[in-house]
């Protein structure tokens, strides 16, 4: 056997025993053939080799890096239709288990959406506060402005102007993050009991304002790349007095799809031709994994009646509680209604995320981090591919960080749920992200969540591998007789 192969055998044990995992960097050519005594072509030829084998890829930035080998099939192309009629949102329960499961540290949290510290520009964000804090001690000693402080109302709007949304400071109004920004907007325009089209499956947070607010959920279908379709939103709107519809168009969340730019337009002007407000939850946006930042609904149909919601709680730290909302044509009706809801939000964070987007800290990080984001869903999906049960299907996300996995049907994703909590592990089973009324039967039973955000280390591992099993013995319990 020649050296090269001898290394390359080395190497392909190392990345099956998880030494390696999927996106990980191997070393440099030169590191490792000064650490193992090797010529730079003995190494080229092992990375060449493993690269033939399908264990690697060249990345013109990263030198070579592990290939996901075991990725499981993506979700059918076909559309699950849910029954088309407006329901009254409840049992979202399990929403909070997950929120108290992802701030306990001995669970493995793989539910709630949210970053790792290992994915959150923990340095220059303590940087900023500690400089807010020791230039502008005063500034913290008094309610800030209701709308926000214009130090960050400046920079968003800068910001946003970038990608083709021009708007003015005057019409952002900062939020205690998105979820305040969804609920302000529906507020705005819709009375306890009124129809509002949401996707299918629909972020669980949405259906929690939906709850709060009396409001009944029209879900429709959704394709798992491209969103709703603009045809069968038109035929929701010819059949139900809707008053407005909520949309996630960039990196939807469960699924991570992106509704193409026709897409967007048409549906804009097809709300717009009907006086419906559209409510754009723009939270994933920034962490898309293709060069270009996807247009907004609001960039793309800037005279159409749109109320864009955003945040930085994924992208800086969920704990910044920082969102915003602009609807130019409802300034200052949003404006009141943050001020009777909380007055104002707090100042320290909006001046120190202020200071980020101005130095370009905010956008560095951005660069760095997508490409992680990408990497660790790759490994995750792989892990499932190889851990999971066969007839397991996953999502194939275009940004953000979490996965929608369908399990084979003798797979309750509940239960699982349940089961895994018992074992400090936390997901998110896919009936909490429907609407379905209790006399049906729930939708996505057999759908889960998992949120790819987390460090790639034993733990995970072991929190996959102990999933994978719950669920073949779910499936052999099934096919027992009796």
């Amino acid at each position: 056997m020649f050296r090269y192969q001898q290394l390359a055998q080395e190497l392909q044990q190392q990345i099956e025993q998880g030494q390696y995992a999927c996106g990980d960097r191997l070393p440099g050519v030169r590191e490792l053939a000064k650490r193992r005594t090797l010529s730079v072509s003995t190494v080229v030829a092992s990375y060449r080799q493993l690269e033939a084998d399908g264990y690697l890829q060249a990345n013109s930035r990263s030198g070579y890096v592990v290939k996901a080998r075991y990725q499981p099939p993506p979700l059918s192309s076909t559309v699950i239709a849910p029954s088309v009629v407006p329901s009254i949102v409840s049992s979202q329960q399990m929403a909070l288990t997950l929120s108290k499961a992802a701030a306990d540290p001995a669970f493995m949290a793989l539910g709630a959406a949210v970053p790792a510290l290992t994915f959150l520009p923990q340095h220059a964000l303590h940087k900023a506060l500690q400089q807010v804090m020791k230039t502008d001690p005063t500034r913290l000693m008094r309610y800030e402005a209701s709308r926000g402080a214009p130090e960050l109302r400046l920079q968003i709007a800068r910001r946003m102007a970038l990608h083709g949304a021009v708007v003015s400071p005057e019409q952002v109004i900062i939020t205690n993050g998105c979820q305040e920004a969804l609920m302000l907007s529906l507020k705005a325009v819709t009375q306890p009991g009124d129809v509002v089209v949401i996707e299918s499956p629909a972020f669980y947070g949405l259906l929690q304002a939906l709850e709060a607010a009396g409001l009944q959920a029209l879900a429709l279908p959704t394709d798992a790349q491209t969103g709703i379709a603009p045809d069968v939103l038109q035929q929701a709107l010819e059949q139900w007095p809707v008053k407005a519809c909520v949309l996630i168009a960039n990196y939807s969340n469960p699924l991570g799809s992106l509704m193409p730019a026709s897409h967007k337009q048409r549906i804009a002007a097809m709300l717009g031709e009907r006086g419906i407000a559209l409510i754009e939850d723009d939270t994933y946006g920034d962490l898309g994994f293709a060069a270009t930042r996807p247009a907004s609904c609001l960039a793309l149909a800037a005279q159409q009646d749109i109320f864009y919601c955003s945040t930085f709680s994924k992208t800086l730290s969920p704990d910044l509680r920082l969102g915003w909302v602009i609807a130019p044509k409802h300034t200052a009706k949003l404006e009141y209604l943050k001020f009777i809801s909380n007055i104002s939000s707090a100042a320290l964070p909006q001046l120190a995320v202020a200071r980020l987007l101005k130095n370009g800290q905010y956008e560095r990080h951005l660069r760095q981090v997508r490409p992680q984001y990408q990497a660790a869903i790759s490994r995750i999906s792989s892990s499932i591919g190889r851990l999971f049960p066969a007839g397991t299907r996953v999502s194939q996300p275009q940004g953000g960080f979490v996965l929608w996995v369908e399990l084979p049907a003798g797979v309750d994703g509940y239960l699982l749920a349940q089961q895994a909590l018992a074992e400090k592990i936390s997901i998110a089973p896919g009936t909490i992200f429907s609407p379905t009324p209790a006399r049906q039967k729930p939708l996505f039973s057999n759908f889960i969540r998992l949120n790819c955000a987390v460090p790639p280390d034993a733990r995970l591992e072991r929190a996959l591998q102990t999933l994978g099993l719950l669920c073949h013995r779910q499936l052999n319990a099934a096919s027992k007789p009796g």
